[in-house]
């Protein structure tokens, strides 16, 4: 009976755990959503802007003001290459 009670317990636990964890990545998945769609607003490949821009602000999480340029702000952004050694951030 004492082993049930902690794995209940023990379950309950990495319940509470992956649902804050869950929320804190869902709220950073929307504010990369909103800078990175200010950030392409004025992109001529959308698509492709947003999806870099997301990939590089999770791995970042954060993302340089404006439509281009501004990397200074975040530097993590601006120093991510691509396989070619070219900028991999928008």
């Amino acid at each position: 009976m004492k082993k049930f009670g902690a794995v209940l317990l023990l379950s309950v636990l990495v319940l509470v755990l992956s649902s804050s964890f869950l929320e804190s990545a869902m709220a950073g998945s929307s504010l990369c959503d909103s800078k990175c769609s200010a950030r392409c607003s004025k992109a001529s490949m959308q698509d492709r802007c947003l999806k870099y821009c997301g990939i590089c602000c999770g791995m970042c999480h954060c993302v340089p003001s404006g439509t281009y340029g501004n990397k200074h702000e975040c530097p993590c952004y601006g120093d991510l290459k691509n396989s070619k050694g070219k900028p991999k951030c928008p």
